[in-house]
């Protein structure tokens, strides 16, 4: 089969592949157009949700949910699904609960992603599971990735609501910002940067990205800070990189935002080595 970008497919008939002999059992999406076809089809009818019992793990990467939901593979199940389906899913599937702001939720044997790239996320995260974090650190260093996001990363990231949100001067302050983290970051500094004063630049920033200043800066910091605590980076390093320095700043900060600590945080997301 050729796909919409051209890429040629090589497909197997259902009938030809014992559900016994999958391990891993994942549904891809697809526009909405063609969702309704795909869960009318019988040979899906009757072929997954034999998998789905007999596989080790399943699930779906963006609108794919769509098909598991129909068939009622996630009745009371936490899921993720794209965005922009989030709201279609919860309304028509009511009895499943759709987490709109995810990379990817595991809820027992099932993986849930969002779309597209968030496929990647929960792959490497079923690389770590079944082999380990650092093969997983290998994987995502062989295929190039800027960093292994983990499924509670929300899909609109900080950096990039503010960017899109941002215009003027902004645009650029909020990727400075960003590459930044360890400086004071205070508002005179940024406001001389952005060439406003003060009150101007506060006022504006509010209006910009929705957020004051201090908040904005401290999602960030966190941000980054839960990212380097899954790569096992001392505490004091991490304060030291993201500006919420001493350690015990870092730790009262984290536990205000996330009602845990840092410690306790790593050990809740980190698998085995």
């Amino acid at each position: 089969m050729t796909s919409s970008s051209g890429a040629a497919l090589q497909t197997q008939a259902l009938a030809d592949m014992p559900p016994e002999r999958v391990d891993t059992l994942l549904l891809a999406g697809s526009e909405a157009e063609s969702l309704p076809a795909v869960m009318a089809e019988p040979a899906v009818r009757q072929w997954v949700p034999r998998c789905a019992e007999a596989a080790s793990r399943f699930g779906s990467i963006c609108a794919g949910a769509f098909i598991l939901a129909a068939l009622g593979l996630l009745d009371g199940k936490r899921v993720a699904t794209h965005w922009d389906a989030c709201a279609p899913l919860a309304r028509i599937y009511p009895s499943v609960a759709v987490d709109s702001d995810v990379l990817y939720v595991v809820d027992g044997k099932i993986w849930t992603s969002a779309g597209v790239t968030t496929g990647i996320d929960m792959a490497l995260a079923m690389v770590a599971c079944d082999l380990g974090n650092a093969l997983a650190g290998q994987v995502a260093k062989r295929l190039v990735l800027y960093a292994r996001r983990p499924g509670y990363q929300s899909q609109f990231s900080p950096l990039l609501q503010a960017q899109l949100k941002a215009d003027g001067p902004f645009a650029d302050l909020v990727t400075w910002i960003q590459d930044n983290l360890h400086e004071a970051l205070d508002v005179p500094g940024l406001a001389a940067r952005a060439g406003l004063s003060e009150r101007s630049f506060y006022r504006k920033f509010l209006a910009a990205t929705g957020q004051t200043p201090a908040r904005f800066i401290e999602t960030l910091r966190l941000d980054a800070a839960r990212m380097l605590l899954e790569r096992g980076l001392p505490l004091k390093a991490i304060s030291a990189k993201v500006g919420l320095s001493p350690t015990a700043r870092l730790t009262q900060v984290f536990e205000r935002r996330f009602g845990v600590s840092p410690r306790l945080f790593r050990e809740m997301h980190t698998g085995p080595e």
